[in-house]
């Protein structure tokens, strides 16, 4: 039976990326088909190679970000090298690249002169704050964007703040240069014109700051840094059970209230307290709230909480650590692991979270440092002695 072919066969994607932005969006592209021509340092390669060395000797963030992808090597301060490059980019449909401020520039692969020669090329440009206003030479990266939009003064406890977990501007940014160069091509296929794509790490997450931002703008001050309680609902967080363990619930709307105190509670009087009457009020009474709910959690283990919880219709998880999450049932169920190759080795990875129904998903190997240089070269016309020689003078 023939394989179905992938949305993007065919795109061929050229990318000078390192650290996670940019390697998101483009490993996302790899995953529907684009061929994505990784363009790396000789010798070293992307920086996100070395920043541990966890998955059988090769960085965790890489071998997220790099399946399914060609690497190349080639060093553009030499002018063989950018030549190389700029006849990839000729034959390319998409271009992007998350340099440092002025880098792209200075090489001759800004948005304008790129357009200029190449009218059907997308160039794909992720930057720290943007490539102009009073921001546009500063270097950035994930823990100073988290700051600079306030997300930093939202997470943690009321007495010390917390970065997020992962990198959670880096990913912003990829998803929106993602969907940025999808739309780009979609533009193009039909009308025929190419649109750049600009993306900034601060504007991806300031978007996903918008309800903080109503907030504070409407309401007179900030959401309240509550750890793993919620700023605006309540009950809404963890909660410890009898044998210490943690459960997590949240209550939506005046319905599940009502199930809450009559059923798990067993006050169904609480309904007609005052201090509890809507979703404000129970806000403005959280501490009150929480030691209710906190003596009836003390009162039985978490798996039985959870069980009554489940019963009465109310959300609610045990909280879990990663080793938890990696044995979690619904991704066994769902088949949602597979095996990807790296250098060395196998990996488990995760099938890309937007299932396209009677599409295989791509999950090629992750590629060592200028794996595909050869043969890149050689299908652009480069004698084996030709590459040869780049090679002992650094150009690849």
């Amino acid at each position: 039976m023939s394989v179905p072919q992938l949305p993007l066969s065919g795109i061929t994607v050229v990318s000078l990326e390192q650290a996670v932005a940019a390697p998101y969006a483009t490993r996302q592209l790899a995953d529907l088909g684009a061929r994505v021509i990784k363009v790396e340092r000789p010798g070293g390669g992307d920086f996100a190679r070395r920043y541990d060395t966890t998955v059988h000797g090769h960085s965790s963030y890489f071998v997220w970000l790099n399946r399914s992808k060609e690497s190349l090597t080639l060093d553009l301060k030499d002018p063989r090298g950018l030549e190389i490059l700029h006849r990839l980019l000729d034959d390319a449909d998409v271009f992007v690249q998350n340099l440092a401020p002025g880098a792209a520039d200075r090489l001759g692969l800004d948005t304008e002169t790129l357009t200029e020669h190449r009218p059907r090329l997308i160039p794909c440009t992720i930057s720290g704050y943007g490539t102009d206003g009073p921001w546009a030479d500063r270097k950035s990266y994930d823990l100073l964007v988290q700051c600079q939009t306030g997300l930093v003064s939202l997470t943690g406890t009321p007495e010390e703040t917390a970065r997020v977990g992962i990198s959670v501007a880096d990913i912003a940014a990829g998803m929106y240069a993602y969907s940025g160069v999808l739309t780009a091509l979609y533009t193009r296929a039909t009308t025929g014109r190419a649109h750049p794509v600009e993306v900034s790490l601060f504007e991806a997450l300031a978007e996903w700051m918008g309800q903080p931002a109503n907030y504070t703008r409407y309401g007179g001050s900030q959401p309240p840094r509550l750890g793993s309680q919620h700023a605006t609902i309540a009950p809404y967080g963890t909660f410890t059970a009898a044998d210490g363990k943690d459960v997590l619930f949240s209550i939506q709307n005046e319905r599940e209230w009502a199930a809450l105190c009559a059923e798990f509670l067993g006050d169904p009087g609480l309904t007609d307290d005052p201090r509890f009457a809507t979703g404000s009020d129970r806000v403005a009474h959280r501490d009150e709230v929480n030691a209710l709910v906190a003596e009836r959690c003390a009162r039985s283990d978490a798996a039985e909480i959870l069980k009554d919880l489940e019963d009465i219709g109310i959300a609610c998880a045990g909280v879990n650590d990663i080793a938890a999450f990696l044995d979690h049932p619904v991704l066994a169920a769902r088949g949602r692991w597979r095996e990807v190759g790296v250098p060395g080795a196998t990996v488990q990875a995760l099938l890309p979270p937007a299932d396209l129904a009677g599409l295989p998903a791509r999950m090629d190997p992750v590629p060592a440092v200028g794996e595909h240089t050869d043969a890149i070269l050689a299908a652009l016309g480069h004698s084996h002695d030709s590459i040869e020689a780049l090679r002992a003078d650094g150009v690849v």
